[in-house]
């Protein structure tokens, strides 16, 4: 089942469409339809004939659940930089704990919030780092391809 939404401007094949929330736990069916594990679980927990596709209706034999992992982790992203972001700006731009500067880039390599003092450290020194809205911006990109490929079956890199 979906957690609370944090991330309202993600695309709605980011929903599953059992519970209208933002995919938990996402896993793809016979057919290519995505669920939440446990929504497609309880939606087929009293089938005895085969194993049909709430979406789509085409029905399967067996239970295929295939976990989906990409969504999962790009969606998981999303979550946290709409969580981090909100919850910066309900502290009243709460800044880095160590030099007390703003949150303003993104560091790929530890998907992190950091200030312009800890890019400059060793540890973050040869990371690859965002302004903190093209991070949120190249995510957004990133789901709404990979929704793309889940929606329409298409393949190309994301």
């Amino acid at each position: 089942m979906a957690a609370p939404n944090p991330t309202p401007h993600l695309p709605s094949e980011a929903s599953c469409p059992i519970c209208l929330e933002y995919f938990r736990d996402p896993v793809s069916i016979h057919c290519g339809h995505n669920f939440c594990r446990d929504c497609i679980a309880r939606c087929w927990e009293w089938c005895t004939g085969g194993f049909c596709c709430p979406q789509c209706k085409e029905t399967a034999a067996e239970r295929i659940l295939c976990p989906n992992r990409e969504l999962a982790r790009v969606l998981e992203i999303a979550r946290r930089l709409s969580l981090q972001a909100a919850r910066r700006d309900a502290a009243g731009q709460e800044g880095c704990k160590k030099h007390r500067e703003p949150l303003s880039l993104y560091c790929k390599d530890d998907e992190a919030f950091i200030c312009v003092i800890c890019r400059e450290s060793r540890l973050h020194r040869a990371h690859a780092m965002l302004p903190v809205q093209d991070a949120v911006q190249e995510y957004k990109v990133r789901l709404y391809l990979l929704a793309g490929v889940i929606f329409f079956g298409c393949v190309f890199p994301i």
